[in-house]
């Protein structure tokens, strides 16, 4: 079971009948189903022309359908290359053209938007969802072609939070080994059902979300967008044990005033993480929503998955560490700037076409730097400090963003911040913090720099604070700090 394509075989024939994927309020199928539905989206696939190794594009929201077109497509021993629905027109154009997509399947008009419309060029090959069923009515008999570990299973273009980004390449072995590695540890069952709101388009939704069912005999049940009201819907009539996410997602409902109306009890499992988790959250998160366990998770598009919690870790562990080592993961610090360095069998084959990125990024001994300044503890738990191109300088000292946010998460009316250095003629750069206020507080921009004042040395205390109604982020919850340097500047 080293293949996706094998995995889906295996699936069938070890859970059967139990449910697979949701499609609320359309359809839904069981594993058997699934197989079968799979096998007839690669031979519609193949009597389109779409032949092994090509790249096949899919850009669309979370949905039954993405599911079912991305294993169909690596069935068909296609390389899956899944675009982010928050990208333009001109930026999906750029994946498509650098990829080399032979194929695109991409949504019809969503959340305003024409997707297929807003791009200048296509593949040879072009699938709107709302053709799906007439796409599935031509499709080859023959067998499907043979898939095997080590070939190519996706490109996943970087999130881009400092620039361009990258096609981080894995072989169908990794995409699994990191599935797998994420599903032991949140010890998923044939009896969970996970609401997946992380994207698919991501790393996270797409490996931990997606793969990470299939692998377990999850039922996956997707989730379009983030909305506190229907995902409070589907964790009551779905009966939702799994729901990761970033801490906004956790905030989100727990300040929203029907959640105490709801039947929640099914929550079991809680996995977050890129950003900064106050205890506190870690505390309502178990306390008010009921989650048995909740963790926090490391990792980033070139290795997916690199430390993570474990289940009976205390809260002070989950809130100020990242967890230790998983998925088959060597981690060690940086001698020399204190840079997280992973290692192992499933950090990625290198980037598309981009030696140089690539020479840059994976040493010589096979040590990715990830960029990310952290620490180990004693008991090799990961703590990130911050981006080593976060950091500025105050006054001829290091100042690192994370530090000073989570002295500010602490502040009880703050639901997110975010600290970047900004220019100053006499100290070089100073702090500014970017704060979200929780619903129905005031924050006093004097009062939070007080607050500052009195857990920080002088130097690391923000200069200016924006009172906002929401960060900029990417889809793996991440702040985008270069657009609130931008929007200093």
């Amino acid at each position: 079971m080293e293949t996706i394509p094998a995995a889906v075989a295996h699936a069938a024939r070890e859970f059967g009948r139990e449910p697979a994927l949701v499609d609320p309020g359309v359809r839904r199928y069981d594993f058997t189903q699934l197989h079968d539905e799979v096998r007839t989206v690669a031979g519609a696939l193949i009597a389109n022309g779409i032949q092994p190794g090509d790249r096949v594009a899919l850009w669309a929201p979370n949905s039954a359908k993405w599911v079912l077109a991305a294993l169909g497509v690596w069935s068909a021993g296609a390389v899956l290359v899944p675009i982010n629905m928050r990208f333009t027109g001109p930026e999906a154009d750029e994946i498509l053209r650098r990829s080399g997509a032979r194929g695109l399947i991409v949504t019809g008009p969503f959340l305003g938007t024409d997707r297929l419309a807003s791009l200048t060029g296509t593949p040879p090959f072009v699938l709107t969802l709302p053709k799906w069923d007439s796409f599935l009515n031509l499709r080859s008999t023959d067998p499907l072609p043979a898939v095997r570990p080590d070939d190519l299973s996706d490109i996943l273009y970087t999130s881009g939070t400092t620039g361009r980004s990258k096609g981080a390449m894995s072989a169908h072995r990794q995409s699994l080994g990191v599935a797998r590695a994420w599903a032991e540890i949140g010890g998923l069952s044939v009896r969970d059902r996970y609401l997946v709101v992380n994207p698919f388009f991501h790393s996270f939704g797409l490996k931990a979300g997606l793969l990470a069912c299939l692998v377990s005999g999850v039922t996956i049940v997707p989730q379009a967008v983030f909305d506190v009201p229907r995902s409070l819907d589907l964790i009551e009539h779905e009966l939702i044990s799994v729901l990761p996410g970033p801490p906004t997602l956790y905030i989100g409902l727990l300040d929203h005033p029907a959640r105490t109306t709801r039947r929640l009890g099914s929550l079991r499992l809680a996995v977050t993480g890129a950003a900064t988790v106050p205890p506190v959250l870690v505390d309502r998160i178990r306390n008010e929503l009921g989650f048995a366990t909740v963790l926090t998770a490391y990792g980033l598009t070139e290795a997916v998955v690199a430390t993570m919690c474990r289940p009976g870790d205390d809260t002070r562990t989950v809130a100020t560490t990242c967890g230790r080592a998983a998925a088959g993961f060597d981690v060690r610090i940086g001698e020399k700037d204190g840079e997280v360095l992973l290692r192992g069998p499933n950090l990625m084959l290198g980037y598309l076409d981009d030696p140089e990125a690539t020479a840059e990024a994976i040493d010589a001994d096979g040590w990715l730097h990830t960029g990310d300044v952290g620490e180990l503890d004693s008991d090799g738990n990961l703590r990130i400090t911050d981006r080593l191109k976060d950091m500025y300088i105050c006054g001829g000292f290091n100042v690192y963003p994370a530090e000073v946010e989570r002295a500010l998460a602490a502040l009880p009316a703050v639901a997110e911040v975010a600290v970047v250095g900004v220019p100053d003629e006499r100290l070089g750069e100073v702090g500014r913090a970017f704060v979200v206020p929780r619903p129905g507080t005031d924050l006093d921009t004097a009062a939070v720099i007080g607050f500052c004042r009195e857990r920080l040395a002088g130097y690391k205390v923000p200069r200016s604070v924006v009172v906002t109604g929401e960060l900029p982020h990417n889809a793996s919850g991440k702040v985008l700090k270069y657009l609130l340097r931008e929007e200093s500047r």
